[in-house]
């Protein structure tokens, strides 16, 4: 069976009814090993929409026209907000041991949503570029960079990093505008700031090890497209997906609407 080409009649796994849900690194290593395949292909998805940008910014980064090519690759970057909101869509519904589809679902989301979430996605791209170029400048540019612009632009990554994840779940589930969107994630952010700064740690950790120790860990991208951004994401919606779903009681609301369609086709 082909990666684009799924089984629609047949759902994806999922828990046993009324099981009691695992906590911490066991509901972790529960989810990666029912759901594996399923993270490889969002992985591949989200890859295939950030292409664009990432390709541009490479080259840039090479030396080719580099001005150009940075602004080029924000431009690009449209997209990504889309396939990050489709991304964690997908796996906040393996936290809610929804069974899915992973292409209908991805697809569905990111239409849904990449225009109105484009602005942050350029803005998470743009912080995420400004690492990579600066923490190199300083690390192998040979000319004695300040180390005080990398430090502070990580420390607005973090932040950020807090922030983002409430976003684009909110854009996932709650039908506001993007103005509206952004706020209420930002409010969230705050009012649960050691979750929001443990999911920002624990996503992050892996990319900030990638910035600092280039070039050597250019010889992870491939594992990077086959799972790496699907992982990261899992490890911050494990703290962030919580909080927000008592917010708006996500899961309740699904779980009735699901039981009352249920009840009228039994009827």
């Amino acid at each position: 069976m082909g990666l684009f080409r799924p089984d629609y009649n047949r759902p994806g796994p999922g828990v046993r009814k009324d099981e009691p849900r695992k906590k911490g690194s066991r509901r972790f290593l529960e989810i990666l090993s029912r759901s594996l395949a399923d993270l490889v292909k969002l992985n591949i998805l989200f890859c295939i929409c950030t292409l664009p940008t990432v390709a541009v910014f490479i080259l840039g980064f090479a030396g080719f026209y580099p001005t150009v090519a940075f602004l080029l690759s924000l431009i690009l970057a449209f997209p990504v907000g889309g396939a990050a909101v489709a991304l964690v869509f997908c796996i906040s519904k393996m936290l809610r041991d929804d069974p899915g589809f992973i292409w209908p679902d991805f697809k569905r989301k990111f239409l849904e949503n990449v225009k109105q979430a484009s602005g942050p996605g350029i803005i998470f791209i743009a912080m995420i570029y400004s690492q990579v170029l600066l923490w190199y400048a300083y690390l192998f540019g040979g000319t004695g960079a300040d180390y005080t612009w990398p430090l502070m632009t990580f420390v607005l990554f973090l932040i950020i990093g807090m922030f983002m994840p409430y976003i684009f779940l909110l854009f996932a589930y709650i039908d506001l505008k993007a103005s509206q969107t952004i706020k209420n994630g930002i409010l969230l952010s705050l009012a649960n700031i050691p979750r929001s700064f443990m999911g920002a740690v624990m996503g992050g950790v892996a990319w900030v090890a990638f910035f600092m120790f280039l070039p050597v860990s250019i010889l992870f991208v491939p594992l990077i497209v086959i799972i790496g951004f699907s992982l990261t994401w899992l490890l911050t919606l494990m703290w962030v997906w919580p909080p927000v779903d008592k917010q708006f009681s996500i899961e309740t609301t699904i779980r009735d609407r699901q039981n009352h369609a249920n009840g009228e086709t039994a009827g």
